[in-house]
């Protein structure tokens, strides 16, 4: 048991330094750079950027536009994620998964706290809640950093109209955990999901072995 919970507590850990990381790198661009174009720091020419901007949706600027108080509804959504992540991360320790898929749980799970302290504080300790929320308290915008230029312009879409767009969506370090997170569980999820399976199946086969020894 004791063992168990260290376990947890070293990809708790993991988690607890990417929130960090997250709210260190958001400060430091709140603190020293100047919002939209005119403070773009290039990294790698007009590929890679800085670029500091604040959104009210999910990881990437997605958001529930449709949706009556969605920002509310949204930080609200986030903290119950987060919960839920912590006691799927527990019940991985206690089977015994992977480390790989428990180090991705971390991942994802750090991110994720670290876009909820936005939303949740950032209203009230840096002002930066919509003019049109009607609290401060879970209406803060996440800050984004990070742009991966690709392309960017304006597309005339049938039905829609002319919508202004980039094809790579501003984002900071919470949303790239997030994605390295679920990006490797998908491409190893064999080898994360499976391992649990084997180790079942070899169980078994043990107890029937031992069983049938007994029988004898």
């Amino acid at each position: 048991m004791l063992s168990n919970k260290n376990t947890v507590y070293k990809y708790l850990l993991i988690a607890v330094g990417v929130i960090a990381i997250d709210q260190i790198v958001k400060m430091l661009v709140y603190n020293y750079m100047v919002k939209g174009p005119s403070g773009e720091i290039h990294i790698f020419g007009e590929f890679f950027k800085l670029h500091y901007l604040t959104n009210k949706g999910m990881a990437f600027g997605l958001e529930f536009s449709w949706l009556k108080n969605s920002k509310l509804a949204l930080t609200l959504l986030r903290l119950v994620a987060v919960g839920g992540i912590v006691y799927y991360l527990s019940w991985l320790v206690k089977k015994n998964a992977s480390s790989g898929l428990l180090w991705c749980m971390a991942l994802i799970l750090g991110g994720a706290i670290g876009n909820v302290v936005d939303s949740t504080f950032y209203g009230v300790l840096l002002d930066n809640a919509p003019s049109n929320a009607p609290y401060a308290w879970f209406h803060g915008q996440v800050i984004d950093m990070f742009y991966i230029d690709i392309w960017e312009g304006c597309l005339d879409i049938p039905f829609i109209g002319r919508k202004c767009m980039a094809l790579w969506p501003v984002f900071n370090v919470a949303d790239a955990s997030i994605f390295i997170g679920i990006t490797f569980i998908l491409i190893f999820q064999k080898r994360y999901f499976g391992q649990s399976e084997d180790e079942e199946t070899t169980d078994d086969k043990v107890g029937v072995s031992n069983l049938e020894t007994k029988n004898d």
